[in-house]
């Protein structure tokens, strides 16, 4: 059975991606995107799971779709040094995926060069991470002076761009539902011009309201943090479970 392309699920997503291929869309990439042509950019900001991203991208990859993920370099939610991390970037690139720069720019003020300097080092870091050239970035709490930007950021694209944002049709799935419409009832899509589809996994994998999606990955996050504790330290027992000392 297909999924329903209006569901928040992992086969709602690939019934979602289908649909939109049968209205004569093609996967693009941002630096080959016209807003004219009937170019759909797949957009991914992991702003809480890196592993969430993997059921998503095992899904465009079979469907022979290419997607730009966008991964956060200082973040409170994953560590993209850490070695499981590794995996699942690595992954994401064997799958033919772009990885970008999902720029937290809340940590640095608002000043248009203090910006552009911590893009410029924060896309060299991921460069050194990943071994690989960052070419897109897209912004994560934007700064007022980075919305509607015109041209590049840290001399890359980015996806806040009149090009991408303003002049192609934009969706996205933000705080788990399409709260400026579907993406299929959009009028992009009705018009045959391209669209900028951003969505989150987090909202796409596990079940229930997204406040149950984010508990439950609380919960994953809680009791991996306890293993990794326990590991680290046998002063501390998974599951809260201390030694008893004789």
């Amino acid at each position: 059975m297909g999924g329903d392309p209006r569901e928040f699920s992992a086969p709602g997503f690939e019934a979602l991606l289908r649909a939109l291929l049968d209205r004569g869309y093609r996967a693009m990439a941002y630096d080959r995107a016209e807003p004219a042509a009937q170019h759909l950019l797949l957009r991914h900001d992991l702003d809480m799971s890196l592993e969430a991203a993997l059921p998503i991208a095992e899904i465009e990859h079979r469907m022979g779709l290419a997607a730009t993920y966008f991964v956060l370099l200082r973040s409170e939610m994953y560590n993209p040094f850490s070695a499981a991390a590794q995996i699942v970037l690595d992954r994401l690139h064997d799958l033919g995926h772009e990885i970008g720069l999902h720029f937290d720019a809340g940590l640095y003020g608002d000043d248009p060069a203090t910006l552009e300097r911590a893009g410029e080092w924060e896309c060299a870091v991921l460069e050194a991470l990943l071994g690989r050239e960052v070419r897109t970035v897209s912004f994560h709490r934007p700064a007022e002076a980075l919305q509607g930007r015109a041209g590049a950021f840290a001399g890359r694209r980015h996806a806040y761009e009149p090009h991408f944002f303003t002049e192609m049709g934009y969706c996205s799935d933000s705080r788990g539902a399409w709260h400026h419409g579907h993406p299929l009832d959009h009028p992009a899509a009705g018009e045959g011009r391209a669209l900028q589809l951003l969505t989150h996994p987090i909202w796409w994998t596990g079940k229930g309201s997204p406040e149950a999606r984010l508990h439950a990955f609380l919960r994953e996050r809680a009791a991996r943090l306890d293993q990794e504790l326990a590991a680290q330290c046998d002063v501390h027992k998974p599951g809260g479970k201390r030694r008893v000392e004789a």
